[in-house]
């Protein structure tokens, strides 16, 4: 106990730090109040009438706790997590809860334990959450396992909050017994759910092991239902997903507090252009929601739902994580402190990082890549296509007719039908699943990349064989990446050497590498209705999400959870 933090409470000694005429936003009781904070060894010791060793006169300034995202990949970003801090802590986020089963899908332990030690490079608050399905299904090839006895390892971890989104919804409700064993383990820990279209009994048995979370929900019925059965729902806006604006109107003064904000996977160019999950916020705000209800859904009921005591307040003994801002009604932190460290001020970061050693996550491509074929043998011109959804990662299954010369697909000249193939990577088995894709506009070239939710095969999308191999190729050779290939040749590459996944770079290389080929991927004709060329692909292959995805091992129906053919009529 650290007496000297209650002296300083009392009035009796100095704060280390006191800022100055600052209107507190009080989560607990709605009330914005200017007053002074006293921060002591890194914590709240009170509000009120304190003087410090070093003060700061905010003028005014609106100062409220700092925001947490309630759920996310890092990898997403392609950045590994101490460049990640350098991005989103500028934004006003001083908390992430991290759910690392990107690169868990690839390297397993050693890809969270990779995790842990490059957060701690940085002043974030990285709460990881152990990954419940990995492989996130028994359809596809992943890199690693992550099984009951890895979870019992790691849960006591200082750092390990809980267990990650359990995916695998048919599992549960089927009582699939390593499901259940991984959930049981965990039962004393928060457990994230995921559970897009669940409704009913099965909704009610999903919830029943304990599952305390949904961040899947895009309808007002969804977010109801979950709240009504005693779910906490995050309304998510990513790079792709985006669903605060569907949600928004279903928020009430009944059920705000179990309504948490977070962004699941985010580009870093978005991050630097529009925010983190301070866009979250500064969206709800411009559709109406009042601002306490908002700064909550970014502070308070995150840290109520993810058991964390002292973060998402600002009051007596609660980490000095703070930022402030000049208007309630968009929110841009010109001060950001954690701990009551001033970490980032007006946009920039006033931190160091240091890289660790990453060798046991690189080196991870193990593509066989020697006579390969990538035609599509077809019997008719009835087959079925993935058609891509405009906001979002789930898809319809269509029936459509395409081309047929001498038994097998060609690609055609005025339709928007491209191929889509995934190439296992993780064993050399040179197996290859194939598809069609509808609604993504590429006219010439290709696009492949080693991020292909969950498990991280090569994923290629293109209106040639040869631009789709070239690219394939190519992501091979660099140890993992993002490649454009056109008329057979090259043209751009983002090296993404941490799993396939995640550069050891800056972040201003990956940024301005998305921006070069996010403008080529639209002269090769890619619809403005796909707002990320590349996350879109991406979720292509998660076969947990609805309707067709495509596997290394084929077409794979999200809404049956089973194999579907790609000729129509065929079994």
């Amino acid at each position: 106990m650290d007496k000297h933090l209650i002296d300083v409470a009392l009035g009796k000694k100095p704060a280390q730090l006191v800022l100055k005429n600052v209107r507190v936003v009080h989560v607990f009781t709605g009330e914005i109040e200017l007053t002074n904070i006293a921060i002591h060894n890194g914590l709240i010791a009170g509000c009120g009438d304190y003087s410090g060793i070093e003060e700061i006169d905010f003028h005014g300034a609106y100062c409220s706790p700092g925001f947490i995202d309630g759920h996310v990949h890092i990898e997403s970003s392609m950045l590994a997590p101490h460049e990640f801090a350098c991005e989103v802590i500028p934004k006003g986020t001083t908390s992430v809860i991290a759910d690392p089963h990107e690169i868990a899908n690839v390297c397993g332990i050693d890809g969270i334990m990779y995790m842990l030690e490059s957060a701690k490079q940085s002043p974030l608050n990285v709460h990881m959450m152990i990954p419940s399905c990995v492989p996130a299904t028994p359809f596809e090839t992943a890199g690693a396992r992550i099984d009951v006895s890895i979870i019992k390892k790691l849960k006591n971890h200082k750092h390990i909050l809980g267990l990650g989104e359990v995916m695998d919804y048919p599992g549960v409700i089927s009582s699939n017994p390593d499901m259940l064993d991984k959930i049981d383990a965990m039962k004393d820990k928060v457990i994230d759910g995921h559970s897009p279209g669940l409704s009913g009994k099965e909704l009610n048995a999903y919830a029943s092991v304990g599952i305390r979370t949904d961040h899947e929900p895009s309808s007002l019925g969804e977010l109801t239902e979950r709240l009504r059965k005693g779910m906490y729902v995050h309304l998510r806006e990513g790079s792709q997903t985006r669903n605060v604006l569907d949600l928004l109107s279903g928020v009430n003064a009944h059920n705000h507090t179990r309504c948490l904000f977070c962004t699941d996977d985010l580009h870093p160019e978005d991050i630097r252009k529009d925010g983190h999950i301070n866009y979250n916020v500064n969206l709800a705000l411009r559709y109406g929601l009042d601002p306490i209800w908002a700064i909550r859904m970014a502070t308070s009921n995150i840290a109520s739902c993810y058991q964390l005591p002292n973060i998402g307040a600002i009051a007596p003994g609660y980490h000095a994580d703070l930022i402030l801002f000049d208007s309630i009604e968009q929110i841009h932190p010109h001060h950001v402190f954690i701990k009551g460290k001033l970490v980032a001020k007006n946009g920039e970061s006033l931190f160091k990082v240091v890289a660790p050693k990453s060798s046991s996550v690189q080196n991870t491509m193990h593509v066989n890549l020697t006579n390969v074929d990538l035609r599509i043998p077809l019997q008719q011109s009835l087959v079925r296509v993935i058609g891509l959804i405009q906001n979002n990662v789930t898809t319809t299954s269509l029936q459509m007719h395409v081309p047929v010369v001498d038994g097998y697909f060609t690609y055609p000249i005025n339709q928007d039908i491209t191929k889509l193939c995934v190439f296992e990577r993780h064993t050399n088995s040179g197996r290859i699943g194939k598809a069609l894709v509808h609604g993504y506009g590429l006219r010439s070239g290709a696009i492949a990349m080693s991020i292909a939710h969950d498990s991280h095969n090569i994923i290629a999308i293109g209106k040639s064989d040869e631009d789709i191999l070239a690219c394939v190729q190519e992501v091979s050779r660099i140890g993992g990446g993002i490649v454009i290939s056109d008329l057979g040749k090259v043209i751009h590459s983002l090296v993404l050497d941490i799993a396939g996944l995640m550069s050891s770079r800056k972040a201003d290389y990956v940024i301005s590498s998305l921006q070069q080929m996010t403008i080529s991927a639209r002269r090769m004709g890619v619809s403005p209705l796909i707002i990320d060329p590349f996350i879109q692909v991406a979720f292509l292959a998660l076969p947990v999400i609805p309707e067709l995805k495509l596997t290394d091992f084929g077409l794979f129906d999200g809404v049956e959870f089973a194999w579907t053919s790609l000729e129509v009529g065929e079994k």
